[in-house]
């Protein structure tokens, strides 16, 4: 039972069966059962005809960027439509896209699951191994502690403002393909731009609508 906005991803093996329709009507349908009841928008659906043993699909490429855009669930029938590679699915969390599965609906909050006991396991190891060669350390008489931890804040907060600007940079690209559809259509103006955005439910990067200043910011960042 679907609740908010989802994008959705099919895929099919042959150019045969999408021409065909076979094997796409049934994951149209997966879909559509699993969204019905609630309130819920399709924002979209991206079709790949492609190989599971693949992992670089454009349509897949696109869907996520859709989603991301627009703060949607990734929906797709099930989940070998995705992949087979298990290091693959769980590298979608790097996309920053939540999805589901119409066959295991849990499936996104399992994998999850797994990548955060991963990275706890992870940690705990770190923490312990840290330990011990600091306390290994003082007994050989090493002096503990680091004069240059404000100098280390001070590259910390530089690394931050760099990520916020890749991170920054990343949307700008990924909406500029959306931007220049909305020229193509007549609409050049940083105001036509904005309601373009705005009209294809597209949100801000903190969620809110688009002013003709937040687009000229965006188009600032194709030119630097």
């Amino acid at each position: 039972m679907g609740n908010g906005v989802y994008v959705a991803y099919y895929r099919v093996s042959t150019a045969k069966q999408g021409q065909s329709g076979l094997g796409l009507e049934a994951q149209r349908k997966a879909v559509m059962d699993f969204l019905n009841g609630d309130e819920w928008r399709l924002a979209d659906s991206y079709t790949e005809i492609e190989s599971g043993k693949r992992n670089d699909r454009p349509e897949l490429a696109k869907a996520l960027r859709a989603a991301k855009l627009r703060n949607a669930t990734l929906v797709i029938a099930k989940l070998d439509r995705l992949s087979r590679d298990a290091h693959f699915l769980l590298g979608l969390d790097k996309a920053g896209v939540d999805f589901v599965a119409a066959d295991m609906p849990d499936a996104n909050r399992l994998t999850v699951g797994i990548m955060a006991l991963v990275a706890q396991q992870e940690r705990e190891a770190i923490s312990a191994r840290t330990k011990a060669a600091l306390a290994a350390a003082k007994e050989r008489g090493v002096k503990l502690g680091n004069p240059g931890n404000l100098k280390n804040r001070e590259l910390g907060a530089e690394r931050g403002r760099k990520v916020r600007t890749v991170r920054a940079n990343e949307r700008a690209a990924n909406l500029r393909e959306i931007i220049d559809d909305i020229r193509d259509s007549g609409q050049a103006s940083l105001r036509q731009i904005a309601s373009g955005l705005n009209g294809r439910r597209i949100p801000t990067a903190r969620g809110g609508r688009w002013s003709a200043v937040q687009v000229k910011r965006v188009l600032d960042r194709y030119a630097a």
